[in-house]
């Protein structure tokens, strides 16, 4: 199956270039559909560029520190010399949305620029 998902230019650009492994997204409904061996294309919110990823794991978690406590920085997305904050995300998600679908790490790899 393909999945659409769009992205913002810094962490598009992460996952383009293989520092960025990890997507975090709400376990909402459209997620809970992925699967291992899935693809993603994500297109760019700002360039419209599009690339193809893999689904190689699925972890699911309730909450978005639980999920920061299980993966590394670099790559959820963050450059060494920032600080990961699972706060951030709630700048994309509210806490409402976090406790009624839960979170999910999704581990990709690159197959289409």
């Amino acid at each position: 199956m393909i999945i659409y998902m769009k992205l913002w230019n810094s962490p598009y650009e992460l996952i383009k270039n293989g520092s960025k492994t990890i997507e975090i997204r709400l376990n909402d409904e459209k997620r809970s559909l992925i699967k291992i061996g899935d693809i993603i294309e994500f297109t760019n919110n700002e360039t419209f560029e599009k690339m193809q990823v893999e689904v190689i794991n699925l972890y699911k978690y309730n909450t978005f520190k639980e999920l920061y406590e299980n993966h590394d920085k670099i790559s959820t997305g963050y450059l060494e010399d920032e600080v990961a904050n699972y706060n951030d995300m709630y700048l994309y998600y509210s806490k409402e949305e976090e406790k009624t679908f839960g979170v999910l790490a999704i581990e990709i790899k690159l197959i289409i620029r």
